[in-house]
């Protein structure tokens, strides 16, 4: 975030788009553009346009667009400064160094990545010499293959106190640089500096750029100590700021693949082996705020796999309460507890690939593992017990800072307590009598909605919660109808926004749509509480049987019918004002079928857009007001660029229409 206007500018300069994306893409010149296959999405007809005179790219396909620096972020799921990096090499531009005392700093980090890299090869090669017979037969016995141990660079540490100290000097690396890149003790009471790590097989750490910056160690001899020793602290790593397997991780999640985070090195290597890449691990220490934002990086909702002991269970909670007070709209934890005395490496070797889908599928939400330990072994017999347990819940959801998920979790937790200490034939249904906390899976049973409704996403009309269906877990959706009613929710005045009015009315007019974009529909973040409300209306009246209807103005017509039964013509009535342009057609009712889908791509992705570039926008004020630099100066102009671009995309989405007779009714 060092990177001025004029520096970022000069690299568009010096890379046409073309040249970028032509390195993932097939390209074929097109009048002034040129055209391909979608990176994004597998498609037989070529969507994907890139113009180098306004300088972006666009996917009709997807509707993702942008600039060299997005295409560069959405195809290898790096952050900005990296695609930045990567880009300024590329077009055969150095870094700018923010002052000479910064530039000394990356010389003097470069010196240790180099020693970092010499003494990972010393291990690497003590490992396949004579002297790393016994580690050799340590990682056997644990069915780490060759092609693992060399995946993951696996080395060995002889016991020799100055073994890797005499191999640096004889390369010309000083003592000094050993001791301060963390391979050598030293101190005032040492007076020759010795080895950190001996006879341990040795694990590197590396950064999200592939370089070693630290070792982990696990002592062959049964009775040394500690068991797993780590780098100390060093100007390249400090470990509650890194994730082990973190730069693979990141990558295989943005390729798709479940982000895992287990507690041990082997844990990792097991599972990764396993077929689930995207695993990683703290280092050495329970789960720290830094390495959390790390996680919620890559993916919303990262999997904490503990072990199923007490030990485990401690461990989960403990994660719990670091996450609640940094929940953020989309951002959670699942927590997936191990059967009992196994670890991750014990469950891959016992039962492959399927026992860690099945724990893993079976994986709780937060909110859950928080309700499981307030109610463990707790006996509620008494209103006072009642009273300090009601309390204590909303302490928790209170802590959280996030005004949208602290009304969420507010609600949901006060939801629980009123179902847990509800008599026999009141709402919910349950047992009449004490309620006795029993933890886990037996905390108070939620009755099962009566038939398959959509596959079970809505409960039945008239079942709890009335006539609005409970959503899938998103962003900003209601927990419940009681809450999407409530004063809170009712007390933003401001309007609608022109396209979410637009993605609401779209819906309303073409049901259809919610065949094959229900989950889309679900997760779509929505500021406005009519918005929430009316897409909660659609979506039930949808699961109502009405898309068995053959025609689509049958469905259309039924919609609207039973969003007037559940009062909510009044909102569509606004969400149509809320529409200023009468241009969008692939909105109208009886719209082709190409249209529609044209423009709902093109709406569903600025409006992703737009959400991803806020919340980038408001991280980048935060560090601007910390630390009012150039630096940070350029991040926030640069971002304000961008959604200055994605708005220049919106009438884009006037542009769909042709097959609906646009041109003809025109004329």
């Amino acid at each position: 975030m060092r990177f001025t206007p004029q520096f970022l500018e000069e690299i568009r300069a010096r890379l046409p788009v073309s040249e970028v994306v032509g390195k993932r893409v097939k390209l074929k010149k097109a009048g002034k553009e040129w055209k391909g296959l979608s990176p994004f999405q597998q498609e037989k007809t070529p969507s994907f346009t890139v113009n180098d005179q306004k300088g972006f790219y666009h996917d009709f396909s997807s509707g993702k667009h942008g600039n060299i620096f997005d295409f560069v972020m959405e195809t290898e799921g790096v952050s900005f400064p990296e695609a930045v990096e990567r880009l300024a090499s590329m077009a055969g531009m150095a870094l700018p160094a923010a002052s000479p005392e910064a530039a000394r700093h990356e010389q003097r980090r470069k010196t240790l990545h180099d020693v970092m890299e010499l003494a990972a090869k010393f291990f690497q090669d003590t490992l396949a010499s004579r002297n790393g017979a016994r580690a050799r037969g340590y990682l056997a016995d644990r069915a780490l293959s060759l092609a693992t141990q060399l995946q993951f660079r696996l080395g060995y540490a002889p016991a020799e106190r100055f073994a890797l100290k005499e191999y640096l000097g004889a390369q010309g690396i000083p003592v000094g640089d050993m001791v301060e890149a963390g391979l050598l003790i030293a101190g005032e009471d040492i007076p020759v500096p010795y080895d950190r790590f001996r006879d341990r097989v040795v694990f590197p750490i590396t950064d999200l750029r592939g370089r070693v910056i630290a070792f982990g160690g696990r002592a062959l001899e049964k009775d040394a100590q500690p068991k797993y020793l780590n780098s100390p602290e060093t100007p390249l790593f400090h470990k509650g700021d890194n994730l082990y397997n973190h730069a693979p991780a990141r990558q295989a999640a943005h390729n798709g693949a479940a982000l895992v985070v287990v507690e041990g090195y082997v844990d990792v290597i097991a599972l990764v082996s396993a077929g689930f890449p995207a695993a990683v691990a703290p280092l050495g220490t329970a789960l720290t705020e830094n390495q959390l934002a790390l996680l919620w990086r890559i993916a919303d909702e990262p999997i904490l796999c503990f072990d199923g002991d007490r030990a485990g269970q401690k461990a989960a909670y403990r994660a719990a309460d670091l996450a609640l007070p940094h929940l953020k709209p989309g951002k959670s934890l699942r927590f997936a507890l191990l059967p009992e005395g196994q670890d991750p490496d014990d469950l891959v070797r016992s039962g492959g690939r399927g026992a860690v889908e099945d724990v893993l599928s079976a994986a709780r939400p937060l909110a859950d593992m928080i309700w499981s330990r307030e109610i463990e072994g707790g006996s509620f017999a008494t209103p006072e017990r009642r009273a300090a347990l009601e309390a204590r819940v909303r302490e928790l959801a209170n802590a959280i800072r996030d005004e949208v998920v602290r009304r969420y979790y507010r609600d949901d937790l006060l939801a629980r307590l009123q179902r847990a200490f509800a008599p026999e034939g009141g709402r919910g249904g349950y047992a009449r009598g004490p309620f006795t906390g029993r933890g886990g899976a037996e905390s108070p049973r939620r009755p099962a909605p009566r038939g398959n409704v959509m596959r079970g996403r809505f409960p039945p009309r008239g079942g709890p919660g009335g006539g609005t269906p409970a959503l899938a877990p998103g962003p900003y959706q209601a927990a419940s109808p009681q809450l999407g009613a409530s004063p809170i929710m009712r007390g933003q005045r401001s309007a609608i926004s022109r396209r979410e009015a637009l993605i609401l009315l779209t819906l309303v007019n073409h049901p259809w749509l919610l065949h094959d974009h229900l989950e889309e529909v679900a997760a779509l973040e929505f500021a406005h509480p009519e918005a929430i409300k009316l897409r909660a209306g659609i979506m039930a009246a949808f699961a109502m049987d009405h898309h068995h209807s053959p025609e689509p103005d049958e469905q259309a017509e039924k919609i609207r019918a039973d969003l007037e039964t559940r009062g909510l013509t009044p909102i569509l009535q606004r969400v149509e004002r809320a529409i200023t342009t009468a241009a969008v057609w692939g909105a109208k009712a009886g719209a082709a079928r190409e249209d529609v889908l044209s423009t709902w791509r093109q709406l569903v992705a600025l409006h992703q857009k737009t959400h991803a570039l806020l919340r980038e926008m408001k991280d980048a004020e935060q560090a601007l007001a910390e630390e009012p630099s150039e630096a940070n100066l350029a991040w926030l102009k640069d971002i304000q660029a961008r959604m200055a671009e994605a708005d220049g995309t919106e009438a884009l989405i006037e542009g769909f229409g042709e097959l609906s007779g646009r041109f003809q009714r025109s004329v």
